[in-house]
């Protein structure tokens, strides 16, 4: 470009050049404004589109930097309907700045945005929402509302949040759509997408937060997505979870409150006396019954508490208010380590941590005594970061440590910072109050502080003196009389205020020095303060009472003095007091009391924290640290009496498969491993989560059956012969493959080619339960082939295929991939030594030595893990593909092509009338190193056909989602595929004392094989109907692809499998104790995988 070095010149080369768009103030103050901006006017003018990028890239920098560019709203709109995607986007983030000021304008370009809310891409879509949101006019208030309903269906999370945005905007200018955007916002927070959850919950808060009946269905999903919401939803999302935890749960420490309502009784009692209390406590204590906490309430703390390991101060300080506010006594203080670790962030977070700190302390102080040291003062620290931290220690002191800390304060008061020492002086007059064995000590150390040259040292110390000593006044005239001679050289009105009440107060104390301090004050009486002068009238009064002869004239002086002064209150004061003190013929009643009224014992005061009463405001709100609500706060409820009905947050889990009425009377007359019955009880909240549970097979039971594979008419000799059948063929099959060692086969593979080729004679509508019928009569053959089998299994599989597929269409394709299955587990690459193929390792025979192989085998355990129904998920309806349906579950099967990959069954379904051409995927939209291969085009989908395919995703052992298109002849569709963390994993076979030697090296780091693999423990109870070893495998095995490894010991169960495209070690070991207690133990070499695998486990075992 020749005009480059113009666009270019920063600041111009002569003062009578216009000044260039990237800085509106260079040119001084002689520039001539009828030229400014014109350069960036003509670039966005101009039909090149790098012009008028360039223009609009300088134009945001203007506005980033805090310039005004509204003067070039009109040259930017006319640019909205750019045809370049980068000129586009940067033209929306302009409109939303100024939109809201240039508002006739944006009315003109309203066409334009709406086709916008049309646009293929998504940011462009969000944009134009956002742009439509910010043009505050109340014509467009219908245009906006359609506009939002149509993104809260948007195929795009990023939209669906660009909407979630757009409520509170549409809120604040007309309240009047509340209704509908209630609907909305009900819909949205139906959303599963962590992107979307954050933004819903500020709307929700915004718009309707009395609501609390929408967040019933969505409670159990919001705490689980919690750890992946982005931080500012987090809080967000935590803030409201505390409010709504107060109204559905019951209080944890009711019983402990009930005891604080009855003080323990003394030490010396009679035994009368404790009788009559122990039936008062038998009387009280029936009354409440023992508290049981809500799983939903248990669920939520489990969940927010990793995140008090969040890098975001505030994530951080939202948990800990709800551990305050929700949390038993007894587990409140997790808390407090990572409060502490908030101390050596910047001194603004500071601040507010401390100041909830305080408020914390007060009722739990033993959370913090810990770590005292913590909150030790730094020369560095600012004034205000100073004081709070004072009164921390202060809180804190007790018996135990307070010699620590007075030492710590005697060092506070050599600083130079006044108000600190100040501070200080007023926080050992605290520690005095409340801890009667130093506060004698407290007493004399602020004694020595009265010869300290500092003016306001010395004052402050005789206002904390001045109330220290009203608790035993008598025991210490000396220090009364020593103040007294320091009324010459104070001059801070406070503490002369302060030393003229004490010896007006007990003056009896001090008879002879008392006159003369009343003396010396007449003198200066026009020259002291206000707060002064009330004080030497009330001297004056008070020596009137009790030694009139030798006061009698100076009170009469100082009234009259006091009665021609500026000040109203002191005029008053001298009217009333003489009236009252002096008797005469007018006086009224009142004069007969006055000795009373002024020399009355008066209370000693109370040393209390500033905190002390702000904690009826919810920790961590701007209320809290203004100490008055702001607005827009809502009050923190109270607990409610009874608990609520928790069945209103069971969500029924949506089913893809339903078996016949055949099937059902087989589940009963056979109970298979696995039993279905287990889950009936009650629902869960597996419906929530996006990845797969026990759950979804357990219920699989409760659902009406389908006219498919049978009909009630067939008897029961009818069962039996197909079981005979199935029986006889199965045993053809495995000797077959026992002649045929280098098939590398394995048994389960066979089980599930015979089990689809008799799924395709029969064209069956379900499959679970025969499949279960048939591994528990070929138990028998399983035991007596087991040992034979075991080695080839060892040796030939790399990665195990696991889980049967529902039945497919197409047989051909299905033998194809069947092959190259068998082609796969044959690979030389394995990932454990292989022993001899004719003899049984001495390792592996003790193993085997007293194990019991019951209904399932460990083959079948390793090769099929998940004998329930397969979790199947929505990729598209068929609504909203218009006819085309596509659902998709994980097979837990190595992808053929390339064994890194996780394989996805695809299953599209034609539901309209119309046929669809040329299905295929397009635009990936993959995160950094993660592939996707796709599967081949399918020409034609006829009407009613039903077609399956597999997808290969490399989720780079990451639960990011995998984005693309599904592209037909004339649409595209928005896809995303979000894997469970268990599906992202193939077993592992290993003996018992591989499994050992593995765990050893995580001790062990020269072994250097597993050096810095990570071991996650936690404990868990489990519920009764998840305590028989059938339950607990069935549990661990559909919520994670693992294979089962031999264990000797009845109460313990071990599983490994290596990721898949990382090849990470997963060793999973749950030991079972007493009274349901389990530990749960993960070693994993990629910290992210344990976590996220703990944390799913623990909720399929303890649902």
């Amino acid at each position: 470009m020749s005009s480059g070095p113009a666009y270019n010149d920063e600041k111009g080369s002569s003062l009578g050049e216009p000044e260039y768009g990237h800085d509106p103030a260079s040119g001084g103050i002689f520039s001539s404004d009828y030229k400014r901006h014109d350069d960036l006017k003509e670039m966005l003018d101009s039909n090149k589109d790098s012009l008028k990028l360039e223009a609009m890239k300088r134009i945001v920098a203007m506005i980033a930097r805090g310039k005004n560019a509204s003067e070039l709203f009109p040259a930017v709109v006319k640019n909205v309907a750019c045809k370049n995607i980068e000129v586009k986007k940067l033209v929306y983030v302009y409109l939303v700045r100024y939109a809201e000021e240039q508002q006739d304008l944006a009315l003109l370009s309203i066409s334009t945005f709406q086709r916008g809310l049309k646009d293929p891409n998504q940011l462009i879509r969000a944009s134009a929402l956002r742009v439509l949101s910010s043009i505050r006019v109340t014509i467009i208030v219908p245009i906006m509302m359609l506009a939002i309903k149509e993104a809260a269906s948007d195929m795009s999370p990023y939209v669906r949040k660009t909407a979630a945005h757009a409520i509170p905007k549409l809120y604040s200018l007309d309240q009047d759509q509340k209704d509908q955007l209630i609907e909305v916002i009900e819909k949205l927070l139906a959303d599963k997408t962590t992107l979307v959850a954050g933004s819903v919950v500020m709307a929700f808060e915004e718009v309707c937060p009395e609501r609390i009946d929408l967040i019933h269905k969505n409670y159990r999903k919001l705490c689980n997505l919690l750890i992946d919401v982005e931080e500012w939803g987090q809080v967000v999302i935590i803030n409201m979870l505390t409010r709504y935890a107060r109204t559905q749960f019951l209080n944890p420490n009711q019983n402990e409150s009930l005891l604080e309502e009855n003080p323990e009784k003394t030490f010396y009692g009679s035994d009368e006396e404790e009788s009559k209390q122990g039936e008062m406590d038998a009387a009280v204590l029936p009354k409440r019954k023992p508290y049981v906490m809500d799983p939903d309430h248990r669920l939520l703390l489990r969940n927010t508490k990793p995140l008090l390991q969040s890098r975001n101060a505030a994530v951080v300080m939202a948990v800990a208010q709800l551990y305050f506010h929700l949390a038993p006594k007894a587990e409140v203080g997790v808390i407090a380590k990572a409060l502490v670790r908030l101390l050596r962030s910047h001194s603004e977070v500071q601040f507010v941590v401390l100041q909830n700190v305080a408020s914390m302390s007060i009722k739990r102080r033993g959370m913090f005594e810990p770590h005292l040291k913590s909150f030790y003062i730094r020369s560095t620290d600012p004034t205000q970061i100073k004081v709070l931290k004072l009164e921390v220690l202060t809180n804190l002191a007790s018996e135990t440590n307070i010699s620590t800390i007075l030492r710590e304060f005697q060092t506070y008061i050599k600083s130079q910072d006044k108000d600190f020492v100040a501070a200080t002086i007023q926080a050992i007059g605290r520690c005095a109050t409340n801890i009667d064995e130093v506060r004698d000590t407290c007493l004399n150390g602020l004694v020595q502080l009265l010869s300290n040259r500092d003016e306001l040292v010395v004052a402050e110390s005789v206002v904390v003196i001045k109330k220290l000593l009203q608790m035993q006044p008598s025991q210490h005239s000396d220090i009364i009389r020593h103040m007294a001679k320091l009324i010459d050289n104070i001059m801070v009105p406070m503490a002369r205020a302060s030393i003229l009440w004490l010896i007006g107060e007990y003056c009896e104390h001090v008879p002879t020095i008392a006159p003369d301090v009343l003396r010396k004050m007449a003198k200066s009486f026009t020259n002291e303060e206000d707060i002064v002068k009330l004080q030497i009238i009330n001297l004056a009064a008070k020596l009137y009472l009790t030694n009139s002869k030798q006061t009698k004239l100076l009170t009469q002086y100082v009234l009259n003095l006091a009665k021609y002064d500026q000040n109203y209150d002191i005029r008053d004061r001298a009217r009333f007091i003489r009236q009252l003190i002096v008797p005469t013929e007018k006086s009224g009643v009142l004069s007969k009391y006055a000795k009373k009224l002024f020399l009355a014992q008066k209370p000693a005061p109370v040393l209390e924290s500033s905190f002390k009463d702000r904690d009826h405001f919810q920790l961590g709100s701007l209320s809290h640290l203004l100490n008055s609500k702001a607005g827009g706060y809502q009050e923190l409820p109270d607990w409610p009496e009874s608990a609520p009905d928790p069945s209103v947050r069971n969500v029924e889990v949506s089913e893809w498969t339903k078996p016949s009425s055949r099937e059902k009377r087989k589940e009963k007359v056979e109970k298979p491993f696995y039993s279905d019955s287990e889950g009936e009880s009650e629902p869960t909240e597996s419906a929530d989560s996006q990845s797969p549970t026990a759950s979804e097979s357990e219920s699989m039971s409760e659902i009406e059956s389908e006219s498919g594979s049978g009909s009630d008419e067939e008897s029961d000799e009818e069962i039996k012969s197909d079981k005979e059948n199935k029986k006889k063929a199965r045993k053809e099959k495995s000797k077959k493959q026992d002649d045929s060692e280098d098939s590398g086969q394995s048994e389960g593979e066979e089980k599930t080619m015979k089990k689809r080729k008799e799924e395709e004679e029969s064209s069956s509508s379900s499959s679970s339960s025969s499949e279960e019928s048939s591994s528990e009569n070929s138990s028998s053959e399983l035991e007596s082939e087991g040992e034979s089998e075991l080695d080839t299994n060892k040796k030939s599989r790399k990665k195990l295929s696991t889980a049967k597929p529902p039945p497919r269409p197409l047989e051909a394709k299905q033998k194809e991939i069947s092959l190259l299955d068998l082609d796969d587990f044959s690979s030389p690459t394995t990932f454990q030594s292989s022993p001899s193929p004719n003899t049984l390792p001495k390792s592996l025979n003790l193993d085997l030595q007293g194990l019991t192989l019951t209904d399932t085998t460990l083959l079948s355990e390793v090769s099929s893990p998940l004998l329930g129904g397969v979790k199947t998920y929505e990729l598209l309806h068929r609504i909203t593909g218009e006819g085309l349906s596509v659902e998709y579950y994980f097979n837990r099967r190595p992808f053929s092509p390339d064994h890194t990959m996780v394989s996805v069954q695809m299953q599209f379904t034609n539901n309209s009338e119309m046929e669809f051409r040329n299905l295929h995927i397009a635009e990936p939209k993959l995160q950094p190193g993660m592939r996707l291969q796709g599967f081949k085009e399918i020409a034609i989908l006829q009407p009613g056909e039903v077609i399956g395919d597999t997808l290969g995703i490399d989720f780079c052992d990451s639960t990011q989602a995998a984005n693309f298109q599904l592209c037909s002849q004339t649409r595209q569709f928005y896809m995303s595929i979000q894997p469970p963390v268990g599906e992202l994993m193939m077993p592992v076979f290993m003996t018992e004392n591989t499994f050992k030697k593995e765990q050893e090296q995580l001790l062990n780091p020269s072994a250097g094989k597993l050096m810095g693999m990570n071991e996650i423990k936690e404990k868990l109870t489990l519920p009764e109907k998840c305590r028989s070893d059938q339950a607990i495998v069935q549990k661990v095995l559909s919520t994670a692809n693992l294979g089962r490894v031999p264990c000797g010991l009845d109460n313990e169960y071990r599983f490994a499998a290596r990721t898949i495209s990382g090849g990470a070690l997963v060793l999973v070991t749950l030991v079972a104790k007493e009274d349901g207690a389990a530990q749960l133990t993960i070693n994993c070499e990629k910290m992210v995988i344990g976590t996220m695998m703990v944390k799913d486990i623990m909720q399929a075992l303890t649902q």
